[in-house]
C-alpha cells in the first residue's frame, strides 16, 4: 500500500529535458526526531499497513466489517523503534453491532514472533492506551488490529494509531549501523575528505573518500553518482564532499544515458580495494553498492539497474523518456523530484510504473537544478539506511506519516 503526505502536485510538462545543475539553493533541514516514533490515522488509505477481509477507510479510520467467510484484519509492516526508550501505543477504536460471541482484537508482535493481544472485547468506544514491553524496543514491531464476527454492518474503526517514546525520550544511544553514528544528517559527518580529480577507468572522474579511511576496521559503502547533462563532478563537488564525509566512497565522472560507465567504475573500485598500492586497498564494503544521478544521470542509473551488485539507486529530476526505465530496477528506489522542475511529469510516471519499493518526494520551491541541492539529506539519509544498515531510518526520516523528510514536500511510497 502506499501513503501520500499532503497533495502531489502535477507537472504540466509532457517531456523532460536534461540541464546542469547550478550552484545557487538552500534546503530547509527536516526536524529532528521527536516522541512520536510512528503514527497513521489512515487519512489517505492505509499507510503502512495492508488489510485482510472485508476493509475500507475515510476520514473516520479504517474500518473492518465482519464476514462470514474470513476474518478482516490490518497489519502494520515492520516499525522500528530501536534505541526509545518506554514505548507507549495509543489509539482510537469503536466497535459496532457485534453479537455475543464476536470480539475484535489488537495485538503486536516483536522480531516475526507470534502476536501477543493487548485487546480484545465484544464493545468498546473511544481513546485507549497501552504500555510496550522492553522487547518491542529491539526492532520489528507489528500491530495487528482484527475482528472476529459475521456481518458486514457489524464494523471495528481504527483511528490516530501513534507510538511514542514517553518523557520526551529520543535515542539514547546512537542506533548501530556500519558506519560511525551521526546526530544530524543535514551536518558533515565525521569523516575529513580526499578529492582525486583524476581517477577512473580513464582518469578523467572525480574519487571523492575519506582521508583516514579503513579507521577503526569501517569498510565504507560506495555511491557511483552521475551529473546532469552539461556538468561534471566539480558543479557537485560540495555534496560530493558531504556523502564522503558521511563515510561513503564517492565516484563520479561526466554522465551517459548509457549507464555502461558506471560499471566500469565500479569494476575500477573493485582493482582499487584490491590494489595494495592505493588508498583504499581493504577499504571497501563491495557488498554495499548504490547508482544515482540528477537528470540524464538518473537516466543511466535506470539502463543499469539491474546490475546484481547494486543494493538500492536513486534518482533525482530524471524521469525516463518512455516511462520503461523502472522495469530495470530490482532493489528499492529513492525518487527526487521538484514542484517546480519539467522533469517531475515523467518522475511521477515512472513511479505509477514502479515495482520495488520506492520513495518518491516532490520539494517544495524546487527546480530543476536545485533538485540534489535541496535533497542532498535525504540521500545521505538513503544511503545511511539501506547501505550503512541503519534500520531505524526506515521509519524515522522515510515510512511514517510523521517521517522526517516529510515536511520538505509532497511524499508517496509503496510495495515495502
Amino acid at each position: 500500500m502506499s501513503h501520500v503526505s499532503g497533495r502531489l502536485r502535477l507537472c504540466g510538462a509532457a517531456a523532460v529535458g536534461v540541464m546542469a545543475l547550478g550552484t545557487a539553493g538552500v534546503t530547509t533541514a527536516p526536524a529532528s526526531a521527536a516522541t512520536p516514533v510512528y503514527s497513521e490515522d489512515f487519512s489517505d488509505g492505509l499507510g503502512t499497513f495492508t488489510a485482510s477481509g472485508s476493509v475500507r477507510t475515510g476520514t473516520y479510520g479504517a474500518r473492518l466489517s465482519g464476514s462470514l467467510s474470513s476474518d478482516s484484519s490490518i497489519v502494520s509492516a515492520p516499525i522500528d523503534p530501536t534505541g526509545y526508550d518506554d514505548l507507549t501505543l495509543s489509539y482510537t477504536r469503536v466497535a459496532s453491532g457485534l453479537d455475543l460471541g464476536e470480539t475484535f482484537t489488537v495485538a503486536y508482535s516483536v522480531g516475526g514472533g507470534p502476536f501477543t493481544t493487548l485487546e480484545s472485547a465484544r464493545t468498546a468506544a473511544g481513546a485507549v492506551s497501552f504500555p510496550l514491553p522492553d522487547s518491542a524496543e529491539n526492532g520489528d514491531l507489528r500491530l495487528r488490529f482484527s475482528l472476529d464476527a459475521n456481518s458486514l454492518l457489524e464494523t471495528l474503526t481504527v483511528d490516530d494509531v501513534l507510538i511514542e517514546a514517553e518523557d520526551g525520550g529520543g535515542p539514547t544511544d546512537p542506533p548501530t549501523g556500519s558506519l560511525p553514528p551521526v546526530d544530524d544528517v543535514t551536518e558533515p559527518g565525521p569523516y575529513a575528505v580526499t578529492v582525486d580529480e583524476s581517477a577512473g577507468p580513464d582518469d578523467d572522474g572525480w574519487l571523492v573518500y575519506p582521508a583516514d579511511a579503513g579507521r577503526d576496521g569501517v569498510d565504507h559503502p560506495v555511491f557511483v553518482w552521475g551529473p546532469g547533462a552539461g556538468s561534471d563532478p566539480a558543479d557537485y563537488e560540495d555534496m560530493l564532499r558531504l556523502w564522503a564525509s558521511h563515510g561513503f566512497v564517492v565516484y563520479s565522472e561526466v554522465s551517459s544515458s548509457n549507464g555502461a560507465y558506471m560499471v566500469d567504475a565500479l569494476d575500477w573500485l573493485e582493482d582499487r580495494n584490491a590494489s595494495p598500492a592505493g588508498p583504499l586497498y581493504g577499504d571497501l564494503d563491495l557488498s554495499e553498492v548504490a547508482f544515482g544521478g540528477h537528470s540524464r544521470g538518473s537516466l543511466g542509473t535506470f539502463d543499469v539497474a539491474d546490475e546484481p551488485r547494486l543494493e538500492t539507486t536513486v534518482h533525482v529530476a530524471g524521469g525516463s523518456f518512455d516511462g520503461n526505465g523502472p522495469d530495470s530496477l530490482r532493489n528499492p528506489a529513492l525518487y527526487i523530484g521538484g514542484d517546480e522542475d519539467f522533469a517531475t511529469a515523467n518522475m511521477e510516471r515512472d513511479y505509477a510504473g514502479t515495482d520495488v519499493p520506492v520513495w518518491f518526494t516532490v520539494l517544495d520551491d524546487t527546480d530543476h537544478i536545485l533538485a540534489t541541492r535541496n535533497g542532498r539529506h535525504v540521500i545521505t539519509a538513503w544511503l545511511r539506511w539501506h547501505l550503512a544498515d541503519e534500520e531505524f531510518r526506515r521509519t524515522q526520516d522515510f515510512l511514517s506519516p510523521g517521517c522526517a523528510f516529510c515536511g520538505l514536500g509532497d511524499v508517496r511510497y509503496k510495495n515495502w
